[in-house]
Parts: C-alpha cells; structure tokens; sequence
C-alpha cells in the first residue's frame, strides 16, 4: 500500500511540476520576458521541482536523511541510468569544452559534499545563499554558451492569463500534496523494511525523482536529439546539489549522513569521473558507457539493499 501512495505521490509531483512549467511559461510571454530568461528557469529548475519539493518536505518535518539521500541518488541515477539508457538507444558523440566543463563543475561539487561530510559541516542559511548566487553564475553561463538547451520552450504553448495562473496555482497544490504523499510513504516504506531513510532516499526516492530526466532522456534519443541530453542531465546535477540542497537549507540546518558520506558520496564522485574520462578521451558516449552504466546502476541497487 505504502508503494502505491509512494507512486501517487510521485505522480502529484510530476504533474504538478508541468504545470508550474507551462503556467509559468506562458504567465512569462504574457509579459513580455525574453525566450532566454523562461529557458533559464525551465532548463535549470524544471525536471529537478519534485526533488525541491520532496526536499523542502523532508527537511520540514525533521527527515533531513531522505532529502540528502534522495539528491546524491538522484545525481547517480542521472549519470548511469539516465545517461547510460539514452546512450544505449543513441550514442552521443557531438561532445563539447562547454560539457566538459560541467562535469568538472560536477566533480567539484561532489569532492565539496565529501569535505563537508568528513568535517561534519552543516547545511545552514549561509550555504544557501551561496549555493543559489553560485548556481545562477554557472546556469547563465551555460545557457549563454549554448550548452543547455531552451528549445524546449517553444513546445510548452501559449495560454490566457486566468488559465495560466490557474496552472501555477493547481502546479503548487499537487506538489505540496505530492510530496507530504511521497514523503511519508517513503518514511513508512523505510520503517516497515528496518532500514534507514538515507538509504530509501538514495535508492526508491531518488530513482522516483529521476524519472523526469530518464523520459526526456529516452525521448531525446527517440527524436535522435541528443546532442543537448548531456548537457541537461549534468546541468541537473548542479541544480540538485546548489538548488535543492541550497533551498532547503533555508527550511532547517542538517548534515549528511554518515552512511551516504561513507560510499554513496565516493561512488557519485567515481561515476562523474567515469563520464568526465569518456568525453575528454574519446570524445564520445555510446553503447560501450551504455552497458557498464546500467550494469553499475543495478549492482548499486543491489549492494545497498544487501
């Protein structure tokens, strides 16, 4: 029962997260604000607002665990689930300095979480505030080098002022709804297997809040538009590290966990330098990544559970 309202919540939370997206989307064209400025918004926050979500929630009501858990597995999912089934369909081989730059930005990150995990330093009001100046630094930069892509935009229609509020609106309720869901399902989900939420975090939580990346991701290769899937998914790594941890951070002061801090942290890390090494020396990610990420991604699975 606890995995069906796990998966309603889930459903809230994407839904409700579109339609922020398109309400938002066309609340910016009724005034006027430039294509390049919704792409900002859309492109660094769209795909990453269940996990903002879910995350302020988590914090909120005292289970920091699951909101960290569910980041740093949401980052691992992205790097080799999501990669690895879009390159498996489509291998990605138009690699660019711009995503290769990302990935460092990505190590980066993940080395800073390590340093704070092994000097026990917490989240608090000062890191959001970095967290957030730093990330609208990186995401204009980005989208102003072309390597994000706000094509996608275009595709998300024109609607009245009334219907976009509305959808603004009802977007805002079925996340709050869908995450208080979400979020005590996973609790409940943690309590009944006797394990800790960090791990239902970096594992059932985060592979529920990747879903977004992973269908785009898909999608991306069906159209044979891949070009800008890496680019996304790397761009949504730093928005989770800087955007969600940084947001929540507002909503209460929490630490990582000693089990994430431990291996989950080095393996996010391990990932991002396996990906970082097939861009810089053979400029391209194909089916070869493909098999080996998705290899690895159910061997995580596995050992974390056992």
């Amino acid at each position: 029962m606890n995995l069906f309202l796990l998966i309603v919540g889930l459903a809230l939370l994407i839904l409700g997260a579109e339609l922020i997206i398109r309400g938002s989307v066309s609340f910016g064209r009724k005034f006027k604000v430039s294509l390049f400025a919704i792409g900002v918004v859309i492109v660094a926050g769209g795909t990453s607002l269940p996990e903002l979500a879910s995350s302020i929630n988590a914090v909120v009501t005292n289970h920091a665990d699951l909101a960290v858990g569910a980041v740093i597995g949401s980052n691992i999912a992205n790097l080799i689930l999501v990669m690895a089934a879009t390159s498996f369909l489509i291998p990605i081989s138009n690699i660019n300095q711009n995503q290769i730059n990302q990935a460092w930005i990505n190590i980066a990150l993940a080395v800073m979480l390590i340093v704070m995990s092994y000097l026990i330093i917490s989240f608090n009001f000062i890191f959001g505030i970095l967290s957030i100046c730093l990330l609208f630094i990186i995401m204009w930069l980005q989208v102003k080098k072309g390597t994000l892509d706000i094509s996608e935009v275009e595709e998300k229609g024109d609607y009245s002022l009334v219907i976009s509020i509305i959808f603004i609106i009802g977007g805002i309720i079925l996340l709050v709804y869908g995450s208080d869901l979400f979020v005590d399902s996973a609790i409940n989900i943690a309590n009944q297997l006797n394990i800790s939420e960090a791990i239902i975090g970096v594992s059932l939580v985060a592979f529920g809040t990747s879903l977004p990346e992973l269908v785009v991701g898909i999608l991306s290769a069906v159209r044979r538009k891949v070009d800008f899937a890496l680019g996304n998914v790397l761009g949504s790594n730093i928005y989770n590290v800087l955007g969600v941890l940084g947001v929540s951070s507002f909503f209460g002061n929490f630490s990582i966990p000693t089990v994430i801090g431990a291996e989950d942290l080095l393996f996010m890390l391990f990932v991002t330098v396996m990906i970082l090494g097939f861009m810089f020396f053979l400029k391209r990610i194909g089916r070869t990544y493909g098999s080996i990420g998705l290899i690895l991604y159910v061997g995580y699975i596995f050992y974390i559970y056992n």
